[in-house]
């Protein structure tokens, strides 16, 4: 390999990784490639599962974001140590919860068929909880902010509420579908985890567009219109746009993927301000 190739992916997908450093403008853009990429295959998985994306399937899910959540939180206090510790660092632990949650899926459907979500949310919650009780257990980690943690889930909560509260006035319809306002009460908390520990705590972000408007702004509070902004267009958009029976499955997967973008930090933040790491 040429060393001008070497020193390209040193520089901008393996140092980021060793060193904790957060992303940059060509691993942003390369993950989300890899990203898009495997939507299909994922999409193709699901269909030979038999599993259909509704509200029993998203809240297993959900349970295993709040894992991966949890389990990038240990990472973040140093409870892993190098060379184990990378698979915990983003984007290798998108791929480690992955194939745990696809792992936990199958056997829970091969032993319970239609009934699986519930040993699935089960499995999820329970290796959820397992991390939280490592961070409690683990000497130097309490509890350090618990009031910054409830107002972070409070304003998440009054945001897709007045979100919600003013579709109906408005007659946006779209925006009263339970998955829709799920997606943006996602990002809206990832944006008040944001907002409270940039604002109030000194914590900093490590994504390339995050970093850039908080630095032109001033504020994490930034994040509530850009989240508005991006996310309100896109669900409009997938929508109206993915109604034929072929694009069903797809469309579902879409939000899904979203929803997860927006809890995974969300979470990951919530429990990092709640424990002070």
């Amino acid at each position: 390999m040429l060393p001008e190739i070497q020193d390209v992916i040193r520089e901008y997908y393996l140092n980021p990784i060793t060193g904790d450093t957060g992303y940059n403008v060509v691993n942003t853009i390369t993950w989300a490639v890899v990203l898009a990429i495997c939507i299909f295959p994922v999409l193709s998985m699901i269909r030979r599962l038999g599993v259909t994306i509704d509200r029993r399937f998203m809240i297993g899910v959900i349970s295993y974001v709040l894992f991966g959540s949890s389990l990038r939180v240990l990472e973040d206090a140093r409870i892993f140590t190098p060379p184990i510790s990378y698979a915990f660092e983003t984007p290798n632990i998108y791929f480690v919860v992955f194939v745990i949650t696809v792992l936990s899926l199958a056997v829970s459907l091969r032993i319970y068929k239609e009934r699986y979500h519930i040993p699935f949310s089960i499995v999820g919650l329970g290796l959820a909880s397992v991390n939280i009780g490592l961070l409690l257990r683990s000497g130097g980690i309490e509890i350090t902010y618990p009031k910054e943690a409830i107002i972070i889930v409070a304003l998440a909560i009054l945001g897709t509420g007045l979100v919600y509260l003013c579709a109906g006035r408005m007659k946006i319809g779209f925006l009263r579908d339970r998955f829709n306002i799920a997606i943006l009460g996602a990002h809206l908390l990832d944006a008040s985890s944001t907002t409270i520990g940039v604002d109030l705590l000194g914590y900093h972000g490590k994504h390339v567009v995050e970093n850039y408007l908080i630095g032109i702004a001033g504020t994490g509070a930034v994040m509530y219109p850009l989240k508005l902004l991006v996310f309100i267009p896109a669900l409009y958009i997938i929508e109206n746009e993915m109604n034929e029976p072929g694009e069903v499955e797809l469309r579902d997967l879409l939000k899904l993927v979203i929803l997860v973008l927006g809890l995974s930090p969300g979470f990951r933040n919530t429990i990092r301000i709640l424990f002070g790491v």
